[in-house]
């Protein structure tokens, strides 16, 4: 319990005891999740306590969220670069078409966009669908 306090203190989060659930949920799962997958697997969970704490989290660079086209944000935890002042994770999201499931890339980065004059880039993305390595077997 310990290390998730400090991982939370890193970031200049205080740690609640929801806090303390969300980040140890969130770093056991493989892919990205909805608040609503976070609400039907945490027991006794408040939905707003749960909304705000995500909402501190990505606040402050702990978490990242993905428009992977389905209509529902997800989240996923970001790397350390990430902090209060922005985000510094920009990688390829993969969408499963089969099993649904979303993706952090983190190590395929988006290539550089040269954007002409006059233009001034605030975000960057970057989703590709198709079948994820499981369902491709």
């Amino acid at each position: 319990m310990k290390e998730l306090e400090n991982k939370l203190m890193e970031k200049r989060i205080n740690p609640t005891a929801m806090r303390l659930v969300v980040l140890d949920y969130l770093l056991k799962q493989t892919n990205a999740v909805s608040l609503t997958d976070m609400e039907l697997s945490l027991e006794k969970t408040d939905r707003v306590t749960l909304y705000r704490s995500v909402k501190t989290f990505e606040e402050h660079g702990l978490v990242h969220r993905i428009d992977d086209g389905t209509g529902i944000t997800k989240f996923a935890l970001c790397q350390p670069a990430c902090t209060v002042d922005g985000h510094h994770d920009l990688h390829v999201h993969f969408y499963c078409t089969n099993c649904g499931e979303t993706h952090c890339l983190p190590k395929t980065q988006i290539p550089e966009v040269k954007l002409p004059g006059g233009y001034e880039r605030q975000e960057t993305s970057l989703l590709v669908k198709g079948l994820c390595a499981e369902c491709k077997n």
